[in-house]
């Protein structure tokens, strides 16, 4: 039986299955989660009734997606500061090209679709190819697509179809479809970081790009594919948006930055690169929604909100710096890339 190539498993430990991660990063925001559920039945037993519930959830499902597509782009060590315009252009492409006409929404699905992949090939070319700070590329491209958002919309807002606002509002068993999307959108991301060899070298490639290239891998193809891959989450943030509000603004998009980033770090992704946890940042994305409902409840204006996700942010670096520190015993990722070679 010929030997497995190392290329494939460059960097990353072997048992990479679809199982749940008791890992540190996992029990972690699992644990915190539970507490805030403890918090909020002593402090604010109206934040867990049904009726919040169903209003809060849809919500919380759209940062757990752009807190997917966030952390494709982290684990390459990189920001995606485009979020904003990439999902307000699709919002607004879900509204207005259709007119209220369902039988026009799936080319507007399309047509989001192929101009948030134009966003990410453009991220990706500039911060792999031309090797631009992710920062600085990603906000011409944010620039860019809001010039996009008003030539589509000129700054007013559209009512979106009822077969949008069916799909994305209606419920599926009980759940609303768009947790249901949210859920599969966090299946697939797991499944082709861990049980694919793409993943696989994904993964490797964010622990040390210098590692992957040594190693034959097509480093900055596979940074590019992180942009692209995200862009695409993005576009079905937005699409969902759409359907969830009635009339939404052309600059939904703008609220969802800062969390994305605040679930990739209480999820347990390092912003240096490296190996991600899609199914923590998805606990963590619902975590820091009820965080914000449960601030709401108990009476902390809605103008803190921002303060609150900056909190949650520190506390998720503070935490796993500490677990660095104490149990990595200081080693780097390339390090990390040479042990496990």
């Amino acid at each position: 039986m010929p030997n497995a190539s190392p290329i494939a498993d460059i960097g990353l430990p072997r048992e990479t299955t679809l199982r749940i991660p008791f890992t540190r990063n996992f029990v972690t925001v699992v644990f915190s989660t539970l507490v805030l559920v403890v918090l909020c039945a002593l402090f604010a037993p109206s934040s867990l009734s049904s009726g919040a519930l169903s209003g809060s959830l849809p919500f919380a499902a759209i940062i757990a997606i752009v807190g997917l597509g966030q952390l494709l782009v982290v684990q390459q060590g990189g920001f995606d500061l485009s979020l904003p315009g990439a999902v307000s252009l699709s919002v607004v492409i879900a509204t207005h090209y259709p007119q209220q006409d369902d039988g026009l929404l799936f080319q507007a699905v399309l047509l989001s679709a192929g101009l948030c992949v134009a966003a990410g090939i453009l991220n990706g070319a500039l911060v792999s190819f031309f090797r631009l700070n992710a920062i600085i590329a990603t906000i011409g491209t944010n620039a860019l697509l809001y010039s996009a958002v008003f030539a589509v919309s000129g700054g007013v807002p559209s009512i979106t179809t009822n077969l949008l606002a069916e799909i994305a509002g209606g419920e599926t068993l009980g759940l609303t479809n768009s947790v249901l999307f949210a859920l599969g959108a966090m299946a697939v991301v797991s499944f082709a970081l861990k049980k694919t060899v793409a993943g696989r070298r994904f993964e490797a490639i964010g622990a040390n790009p210098l590692a992957g290239k040594a190693a034959g891998l097509n480093v900055r193809l596979h940074q590019m594919m992180a942009y692209i891959y995200a862009q695409l989450l993005y576009c079905l943030a937005g699409t969902l948006i759409a359907g969830i509000t009635r009339e939404p603004t052309a600059f939904q998009g703008d609220s969802l930055l800062l969390p994305s980033v605040a679930v990739v770090v209480l999820g347990g992704t390092s912003l240096l690169g490296g190996r991600g946890f899609p199914i923590s940042t998805v606990i963590a994305a619902f975590f820091l929604n009820h965080l914000s409902l449960f601030a709401l409840t108990i009476g902390v204006p809605f103008s803190a909100q921002t303060i609150i996700q900056a909190l949650a942010l520190g506390f998720g670096i503070a935490v796993y710096s500490i677990r660095w520190s104490m149990n990595q015993g200081g080693k780097t990722s390339a390090t990390k890339v040479e042990d496990a070679k």
